[in-house]
């Protein structure tokens, strides 16, 4: 099935309503006699906030264009660019997400193979200017070029397709390795979409010599086009390495391995890659395409796309429309923020207020050593930033300035938002914002960033309850993205408003919960580390537990988790929790020995177990299977979900998953959590219907 039309009348019927990506063909005459180029602009019509992706109307666009080109006998040279700020971002998502058999899938990477290929085997060389963000099938246009070009100010290089399902499968596992070696092919390919879709800048795929030169984006094209001419004429020569007679084994096998660690074979898409990659070092083009054909088939009619395209609609769309968030007209201004406390949570916040709104921020504390140590440490940050040259000297100096201490709260009489972030005690936050309402302004909003207490019963007592909200950051805090963002109970509209475009300006994902115990994320992990604890207490071996979830592929395991929030913090939410929901929610007798021991937990700094720590876990005389465990957890998981969203806690099941992926790191493949348990059966009646993250039917 190799014909054109074939495929036209296989695909188009599918993505009629795709956003076409149009191949603006130009000539342009080269400087110093080198001849004409045939520039190409990919186009789609819309400003860079819409990017350029590839169906079958736009790579059909890009044959026809090619095939007038290769027609000609006047010309030197092809070139192909995008248009301002975006190059590529790859193939268009929602017609991938119509296709439904496998012939259909098939034909959409034998077309994507059979219109990239002829960049690189036209009679003339061709160069790929990389203008702005190359993603996906955008940068597999780049590497079937002859030669690339990238501008330093492109924001993102990137392959993410392992990320949601897939593989790249026009021709980037085949001939990315062979352009910069398995190793650092491997980064790009697995390794960056597997830490939370990584992406790399202009001036490192340079240096990793995925581009054969790199020009400022003032005159890029400019310098670019003077560039291609000196190749032309021989005057430049671009040398490349023949990776093929390196060692491919051991950074395949290393690769295996950590992917392994990673996700326990919980998504095929990552073995996929890593198989077309290491059958890249010795396959011909015509094998090696015919691979990720046969691969991109498999994986296009996989659970796991339809749940990674759910995900990634979640984070791209959802996050940016929070639902229930009112009216953003009714937002206050906000030119000063306070920080209650200076721990290091509170340090973090007030960077990221300062770097994100470049306003003054205040942080109080009950001693000046405290004060001192959480202004030291942002100061501290701002030199890292600016040693990374995130940051001009300039502008390092600016921040640093706008981050100051206090021992009063008398300097938040002129703030517009003050949060706190101080001992989670209802007691003592009462007292706090008892406090700051007694010298800040009327229309002053109060935040607390609580991760389980009640924002209505914090309130309860303030003259102004309405003006009080739940802003709750997830640790740390500059790289989460997730904020759960609480109405009390006498919240009013002004104030969730104001809430919701600080965390929009903060570029925080918002989502909006209701006033209910542990709100989302800490209230579903503390039921799933209750679980797996409670099977402990029974006699279950720790390490059975401990690894009874790994075929999920989740970010780590229960007691690692633990170790990363703390036991007493842990402990905390699950007292709280169990105060609300006692039937559903436990207090372990052994967690709160390991809390009382003062140990961090059951892991040494070397990850190896403390067995003192474990020891703390013996005893018992109900052992389960590392499958009844898992059993539990999920059918736990599934019963607690639904209670949620029968309480309202948030508007829906979408909203579930979207934290689950941006506030706990539950990979794209699960769809966060609830087209997993549909998938699985646990669920007592589906969550989501029957094609929404999964197959049709």
């Amino acid at each position: 099935m190799r014909n054109v039309d074939t495929w036209r009348a296989l695909l188009t019927e599918r993505t009629k309503d795709e956003v076409v990506t149009k191949a603006l063909v130009r000539d342009v005459e080269l400087p110093g006699g080198a001849g004409t180029m045939a520039l190409i602009t990919l186009d789609n019509g819309f400003d860079h906030t819409k990017p350029n992706t590839f169906g079958p109307h736009g790579l059909l666009a890009l044959n026809g264009a090619l095939s007038e080109i290769a027609q000609r006998t006047d010309l030197a040279a092809v070139g192909v660019t995008g248009k301002p700020f975006v190059f590529g971002v790859g193939a268009d998502l929602k017609g991938a997400a119509a296709l439904t058999g496998r012939e259909e899938a098939l034909a959409i990477g034998a077309l994507g193979h059979h219109v990239f290929r002829r960049l690189g085997e036209l009679d003339v060389p061709s160069f790929a200017f990389v203008n702005g963000a190359a993603m996906g099938g955008g940068l597999e246009v780049a590497l079937h070029c002859t030669y690339r070009t990238i501008s330093s100010g492109v924001p993102a290089v990137a392959l993410p397709e392992c990320s949601l399902g897939l593989v790249p499968g026009w021709g980037g596992t085949q001939l990315l390795p062979r352009l910069i070696g398995p190793a650092n092919a491997i980064k790009l390919i697995v390794e960056n979409p597997l830490a939370q879709n990584r992406m790399t800048r202009g001036r490192q795929a340079f240096e990793l010599g995925l581009a054969d030169a790199l020009f400022e984006p003032a005159d890029f094209l400019e310098e670019s086009l003077r560039w291609a001419a000196r190749v032309l004429k021989g005057e430049v020569t671009v040398e490349r390495t023949d990776h093929t007679a390196t060692d491919w084994d051991k950074p395949v096998s290393d690769a295996r391995f950590l992917v392994d660690m990673k996700l326990h074979g919980a998504a095929p898409a990552p073995y996929r890659a890593l198989d077309l990659i290491a059958l890249a070092r010795t396959a011909s083009r015509d094998e090696g395409f015919a691979a990720e054909d046969e691969a991109l088939a498999d994986l296009l009619l996989s659970d796991e796309l339809r749940a990674g395209l759910y995900s990634f609609d979640l984070v791209q769309r959802r996050a940016k429309r929070p639902a229930g968030a009112p009216d953003a007209s009714l937002a206050r201004k906000v030119t000063k923020v306070g920080v209650v406390g200076a721990g290091l949570m509170a340090s973090q916040m007030a960077l990221l207020f300062a770097r994100r709104l470049e306003v003054p921020v205040v942080l109080t504390d009950l001693d000046q050593a405290r004060l001192d140590k959480g202004v030291a440490y942002v100061h501290a940050e701002v030199d890292k930033l600016a040693g990374k040259g995130r940051v001009s000297p300039d502008q390092a100096n600016r921040l640093k300035a706008l981050v100051t201490g206090s021992l009063t709260k008398d300097a938040f009489a002129d703030a517009d938002f003050v949060i706190e972030a101080v001992f989670e005690d209802l007691a003592v936050k009462k007292k706090v914002f008892a406090e700051v309402e007694a010298v800040v302004r009327p229309d002053c909003v109060l935040a607390t960033n609580t991760s389980s207490l009640s924002v209505t019963a914090m309130g309860a007592e303030l003259a102004h309850p309405e003006r009080l909200v739940g802003f709750h950051f997830f640790n740390p805090v500059a790289v989460m993205p997730l904020l759960e963002i609480v109405r009390g109970g006498s919240t009013d509209d002004a104030t969730l408003a104001t809430a919701f475009a600080v965390g929009k300006a903060l570029k925080k994902s918002s989502v909006l919960v209701k006033d209910a115990p542990a709100f989302v994320v800490n209230r579903l992990l503390t039921r799933f580390m209750g679980e797996v604890i409670g099977a402990v207490d029974e006699g279950t071996p720790l390490e059975t537990a401990e690894h009874a979830l790994d075929g999920l592929g989740l970010p780590m395991t229960p007691f690692a988790l633990l170790q990363l929030v703390g036991p007493a913090v842990g402990m905390h939410v699950a007292e709280t929790l169990h105060e609300a929901f006692p039937e559903r929610f436990g207090v372990s007798a052994k967690l709160a020995a390991l809390v009382a021991s003062g140990k961090p937990g059951v892991y040494r700094p070397d990850f190896s177990l403390d067995e003192e720590a474990v020891a703390l876990f013996a005893g018992g005389s109900a052992p389960s299977t590392a499958e009844q465990v898992r059993e539990r957890v999920l059918k736990a998981l599934a019963e607690e979900i639904r209670i949620m969203l029968d309480e309202g806690v948030v508007a829906a099941p979408q909203d579930i998953d979207l934290c689950m992926i941006l506030g706990a790191g539950w990979p794209f493949h699960l769809g966060g959590i609830t087209p997993f348990l549909d998938r699985a059966g646990y669920a007592p009646s589906r969550f989501l219907p029957q094609g929404v993250a999964s197959l049709p039917v």
